[in-house]
């Protein structure tokens, strides 16, 4: 049994005025060919298809079209809803896709049995059980009790999460044990486990002073894959818990990490290997860090490797001690006829030691539309939480509008 595990796509991301349609595009197609050239049985997108709850059409059409194109290979496909996803837009067509080799698992349900499924290989016999665990969402595991301190609920979340992928787990042994065959147990999950290094493009998910799931409380599946951090990573000493990474960089903090899928086989209900696929780079970033003197010769070197065809994008940090009113314009002319596209500036103040840096208080330009309506949200707090979910659905839907227009 062969598996590709990917996650946090985030199709339809807006990225600082840019859309990633192209990217995605090329990424999906590339995807595709490698489950040819892997003989893969199974696709696992654990999490985070969609970057927002009501993604742009394009991005609908964009992963009609990848699944349209999975069932040519033979392969089956996966799709776990994550903190980004609606459950109602990720599963509305469900039944349907169910038809077309693509299981959809938006959002847990009251039973854990009924996300247990056993995932066939390509002679169609048995080759996984699939405890297929979403991003859960802390009402779906615990209930709100007045009084309660931010620890309480905190701890009341993660006993609630340890217990589903405790039932959940449970309930693939017995199916396990009515198949009567030796098949792997495949686990996932998208949510920040203890240890994992984020990136500035992951926001933090569950109430209070949760960050992190207790590695120790997963249950002992033979390959947990997971989702939301988007920096590829083994989880402590655990081969078998991964994170994927998202395929493409999200964020320029994330620049200098290696994207890639894993190619995940089994063999005699045994875990054989565990082997990273490099992802290709289809759109450069860049991140330029100098004096503003020193800027035209730094910005020309960074240059050298793009051609006008395939403009690398990129942040900017200055050392300024003034502020410079005129400095998007002096950075416009110097990026002139080079093969570069300015989409973040950032200011810093030098300090006596070289290494440090001061940053700027945080403006517009750092925050997306959703991070701005989160943090009016945070500001009000006379909107009760169970309305949470509805008035953040409403704002996608208006946000995927708007982002839908600028990009037709």
């Amino acid at each position: 049994m062969r598996i590709i595990h990917t996650s946090d796509l985030h199709l339809g991301q807006n990225f600082f005025g840019r859309t990633r349609q192209h990217e995605h595009d090329q990424f999906l197609g590339w995807l595709v060919d490698q489950v040819r050239l892997q003989e893969v049985d199974a696709v696992v997108i654990a999490g985070d298809l969609y970057d927002t709850a009501m993604p742009p059409s394009y991005a609908r059409e964009q992963c009609n079209r990848f699944i349209d194109a999975m069932i040519d290979t033979g392969a089956r496909l996966i799709l776990l809803g994550g903190n980004h996803d609606s459950p109602a837009t990720l599963g509305e067509g469900r039944r349907l896709l169910a038809r077309l080799s693509t299981l959809v698992i938006p959002e847990v349900t009251c039973e854990p049995a009924e996300q247990v499924f056993v995932v066939n290989r390509r002679d169609s016999q048995p080759g996984m059980i699939l405890c297929g665990v979403p991003f859960i969402r802390a009402r779906d595991v615990a209930r709100s009790v007045p009084g309660q301190s931010d620890e309480e609920k905190r701890l009341a979340v993660m006993n609630g999460i340890a217990q589903y992928y405790a039932d959940i787990y449970a309930a693939a042994l017995i199916k396990r044990e009515e198949l009567g065959l030796n098949v792997p147990i495949v686990a996932t999950g998208h949510l920040t486990t203890v240890g994992a290094n984020s990136s500035e493009s992951v926001r933090e998910i569950y109430v209070g002073s949760l960050n992190a799931f207790a590695t120790d409380l997963f249950p002992p599946a033979d390959y947990i894959a997971l989702g939301h951090i988007h920096r590829p990573q083994v989880v402590g000493s655990n081969e078998h818990i991964r994170y994927c990474g998202s395929p493409i960089t999200l964020s320029f903090d994330e620049l200098g990490q290696d994207k890639q899928v894993l190619l995940v086989e089994f063999e005699d209900g045994q875990r054989k290997r565990i082997e990273t696929i490099p992802v290709p780079t289809f759109q450069p970033l860049l991140r330029v860090h100098a004096a503003i003197d020193d800027l035209p010769e730094e910005l020309a070197k960074a240059a050298a490797p793009f051609a006008a065809d395939l403009p690398a994008w990129v942040e900017i940090t200055v050392e300024a001690g003034d502020y410079l009113p005129d400095l998007p314009a002096r950075l416009n002319e110097m990026v002139a006829g080079l093969p570069l596209e300015i989409l973040r500036l950032r200011k810093a103040r030098a300090q006596s030691a070289p290494t440090a840096i001061e940053p700027q208080p945080q403006t517009l330009d750092d925050l997306s539309l959703a991070d701005v309506f989160e943090q009016v949200l945070t500001a009000r707090s006379n909107i009760p939480e169970d309305r949470l979910p509805r008035v953040r659905e409403l704002f996608a839907a208006v946000a995927a509008e708007i982002l839908a227009g600028e990009a037709a």
